[in-house]
C-alpha cells in the first residue's frame, strides 16, 4: 500500500510540476519551452533512479532496476507518449504536419547516442573485465555530455528554426479558425493560480514540487524494492513502470498538444525528453553514484539496447516525411507492447 501510495503521489504531484511547466513553456518560445517540459520530467526521473540506486545496498536487483529505468524512459517517451499523442491526433485531424527537420535531427542524435551505450555493453560481454566496463562508461558518459552541450547549443543558437513549427503546419490555421469562431468579443476562460502567478513565483513552485516528489519518492524506491525480492517481481518490468510514473506528466501534456494539432510541441517533448533521459540522465546518476558505494556501470543487456535502436529506427521511418496520423501511433504502441511482454516474462 505504501509502495501504491508513493507511486501516485509522484504521479500526482509530478502533473502538477507538467502544469506549471506548461504555463511556463507558453510564455517561451520553442525550442525552450519544450525544455522547460521536458527538464521538470527528467528531473523526476533522475530523483527517482537515485534513490533506487541508493538500495543497491540492500537489495540485489535495484542496479538492474535502475539499468532498466534508463532505457524504458526512452522506450516510453518514443513508444507510448509518442504513439498515444499521434493516434489521438491522427484521430482527430486525419493526417498532422511538423517540421520534418526536427525529427531528422533528433533521430540522428539518438542513433549516435544509443551507439555509444553499445561501448561497455561490448566490453563487458566480450572482454568481461570489470575495471575496463568501470572507466568505459565514465568516458562514453563524459562524451555524451559533451555531446549533449554541443545539441544544445545546436537547437538554441545556431538551427533554432530546426525545431519550430514550419509555415505549412496546420497549427496556424487551426489558431486562426478557432479565433474566427470565438470571436475577439468571446469571454476569455477563467486563469487557474499558476497563470496568473509570474514567472518567477512558478519556477520556485516547480522546485518546492520536485522537493515534496524527492521526499515521497525515498518511501517509493525502499518499499518498491522490497515488493520486487519479496515477490520476485519482473525487474524490467519494475524499471519500465517508474519509467510510466515519471513521464506520465508529459503523456498529458503531449495528448493535449495533439488534440489542439500541435504536433509539433509533440514531436520536441517526445524526442527532446528521449534526448536529454539518455544524454544528461546518464551522466548524473553516473557521477551520483560515485558518491554512494555503489558505481553505475552501462553495461545495458542485448534486450534493452535492441528495443533501444529499433524504437529510433521506428520513430525515424514514423516522423521523416513531417507528417503523421493514426496507424503511425498505433505501430508505437503495438512496439511498447510487444517489449512489455517480453519484459513480463523474463
Amino acid at each position: 500500500m505504501a509502495t501504491l501510495f508513493a507511486a501516485i503521489s509522484i504521479a500526482l504531484l509530478s502533473l502538477t510540476v507538467s502544469e506549471v511547466a506548461e504555463v511556463l513553456a507558453e510564455r517561451l518560445d520553442e525550442p525552450y519551452g519544450s525544455f522547460v517540459l521536458t527538464f521538470s520530467a527528467v528531473i523526476v526521473e533522475i530523483i527517482l533512479l537515485f534513490l533506487i540506486l541508493l538500495e543497491a545496498g540492500n537489495n540485489e536487483h535495484a542496479m538492474e532496476t535502475v539499468k532498466g529505468g534508463i532505457i524504458s524512459a526512452v522506450i516510453v517517451d518514443m513508444n507510448v507518449l509518442l504513439g498515444l499523442a499521434v493516434f489521438i491526433g491522427g484521430l482527430a485531424f486525419k493526417e498532422q504536419e511538423h517540421n520534418e527537420d526536427t525529427s531528422s535531427t533528433y533521430t540522428t542524435i539518438l542513433l549516435v547516442a544509443s551507439s555509444a551505450l553499445l561501448v561497455p555493453s561490448i566490453l563487458h560481454y566480450t572482454i568481461g573485465d570489470n575495471d575496463a566496463l568501470a572507466k568505459a562508461s565514465i568516458l562514453i558518459a563524459a562524451v555524451l555530455f559533451v555531446f549533449y552541450i554541443a545539441i544544445f547549443i545546436f537547437q538554441t543558437k545556431t538551427h533554432t528554426h530546426f525545431f519550430k513549427a514550419t509555415a505549412r503546419s496546420r497549427m496556424f490555421k487551426f489558431k486562426q479558425r478557432k479565433e474566427e469562431e470565438e470571436g475577439h468579443d468571446a469571454e476569455e476562460e477563467e486563469e487557474d493560480l499558476f497563470e496568473r502567478m509570474n514567472t518567477t513565483f512558478n519556477f520556485i513552485a516547480i522546485f518546492v514540487l520536485i522537493a515534496v516528489i524527492g521526499y515521497i519518492a525515498e518511501i517509493f524506491a525502499a518499499e518498491g524494492m522490497t515488493l520486487v525480492s519479496e515477490y520476485d517481481f519482473p525487474v524490467g518490468l519494475a524499471g519500465l513502470l517508474i519509467a510510466i510514473i515519471s513521464v506520465s506528466p508529459e503523456i498529458i501534456t503531449a495528448i493535449k498538444a495533439a488534440k489542439n494539432d500541435q504536433i509539433q510541441r509533440v514531436i520536441n517533448i517526445a524526442m527532446g525528453a528521449s534526448t536529454v533521459s539518455i544524454m544528461l540522465t546518464v551522466p548524473i546518476l553516473l557521477a551520483m553514484s560515485y558518491a554512494t558505494a555503489h558505481p553505475l556501470t552501462l553495461d545495458f543487456n542485448t534486450l534493452q539496447i535492441g528495443a533501444l535502436i529499433l524504437t529510433i529506427i521506428l520513430a525515424w521511418k514514423t516522423t521523416d516525411d513531417g507528417e503523421t496520423n493514426y496507424f503511425e501511433g498505433t505501430s508505437h504502441l503495438i512496439f511498447f507492447t510487444c517489449y512489455a511482454i517480453v519484459l513480463a516474462f523474463m
